[in-house]
């Protein structure tokens, strides 16, 4: 069931999250920095308690149902754009992105991948009201995932791989071989030219709505109101940039977490299922029958099993890395590379 948020509060909430993520690129384009662990720490602190406050908000004005709807949906968002930060770590690197610059690299990337989600969500809302057979599309996609991580299908790969629009971008404008701080645009021998930062935006940015072809079904498997989907993705993405820094070094010591993501992600899926079987249409189902014994999962429920299984899966990533003394493969400084920078924006940027 949809429970539609007056107008006027969506509104103030969007025109305020503007703000503040306008805000944050203004204060981080003034004083470029490397963030350190407690600077990272307090951020991340701080999302996380504006994600809860404005979740007490949405209950508030629009009742117990959107509330638990969005912090369910925060949740799965959030421990998917964790998994976003190894694409990250690889980018940063493979573009030899100056450390002083990389918060303003992830914040415009984070902000263009806003604006493609939104994008995504609008259409995805039309589909998922219009057409109720998508959700066993939905369904099978996000059970085959937690199948595909569950058989390793994300690791192992150790190098970033450009996509479509970056080598479009490449081939179209011109870049120059350095960075000239954190300017888009420089000058080199009398030509205007673009500087490698934009080749870097692209790809962070474009690179995460790839990960939205799982996050976005799931998320409608918690909730139909386009609102609570974008609201949610919006608070996720937007501490995603200090818990790049905090968790940057560590990130291979959280190996049970494709285990985690796999069972919720598994679930939603089974919980879409179910609801297309309840609104069943489709003719060699059921004979277009809805399907009455199909059971309806309630908010707290799936709150419960995100929760969970986040839970089981950090905690057994932290016994196995005190077991292991797991040093993670990312102990050097985000973005460096042993061979130096020089030689890796070349690379880069040549390929």
């Amino acid at each position: 069931m949809t429970h539609e948020m007056p107008v006027l509060f969506q509104v103030v909430s969007l025109i305020a999250v503007v703000g503040l993520l306008m805000a944050d690129l203004a204060v981080i384009g003034r004083r470029p920095h490397v963030p350190s662990t407690r600077e990272s720490l307090r951020w991340v602190a701080v999302y996380v308690v504006l994600a809860l406050v404005f979740a007490a908000l949405v209950g508030v004005v629009g009742g117990a149902v959107p509330a638990g709807e969005f912090i369910a949906g925060w949740l799965t968002e959030y421990s998917l754009s964790v998994d976003n930060l190894f694409v990250f770590v690889l980018i940063m690197s493979a573009f030899a992105v100056p450390r002083d610059h990389q918060q303003k690299v992830l914040l415009v990337g984070i902000i263009i991948a806003l604006v493609l989600r939104g994008g995504f969500i609008l259409a995805g809302a039309a589909v998922v009201t219009r057409y109720s057979w998508v959700f066993y599309v939905f369904g099978a996609f996000l059970v085959y995932t937690a199948v595909h991580l569950l058989r390793g299908g994300e690791s192992g790969d150790d190098e970033y791989h450009e996509n479509v629009l970056v080598r479009a971008a490449r081939r179209f404008w011109p870049i120059s071989r350095e960075y000239d701080g954190g300017a888009v645009r420089t000058v080199v021998d009398g030509r205007r030219m673009f500087t490698p930062l934009l080749v870097v935006f692209l790809a962070i940015g474009t690179t995460d709505v790839l990960f939205a072809f799982d996050s976005i079904p799931a998320i409608f498997g918690l909730t139909h109101d386009p609102f609570i989907v974008f609201t949610s993705n919006v608070f996720a993405l937007m501490g995603l940039r200090q818990l790049f820094f905090l968790l940057g070094g560590v990130l291979d010591r959280i190996v049970y977490l494709p285990y985690g993501l796999a069972a919720i992600l598994g679930f939603i899926g089974l919980k879409l299922v179910s609801e297309a079987l309840r609104s069943n249409t489709v003719p060699f189902v059921n004979g277009g029958r809805a399907v009455g014994w199909a059971p309806e999962v309630p908010t707290w429920v799936s709150l419960v099993v995100i929760a969970g299984s986040l839970g089981a899966a950090t905690a057994a990533s932290v016994v196995h890395a005190n077991r292991h003394r797991l040093p993670g493969r990312l102990g050097r400084p985000i973005g460096d590379r042993a061979d130096g920078p020089a030689a890796d924006e070349t690379g880069a940027l040549e390929r």
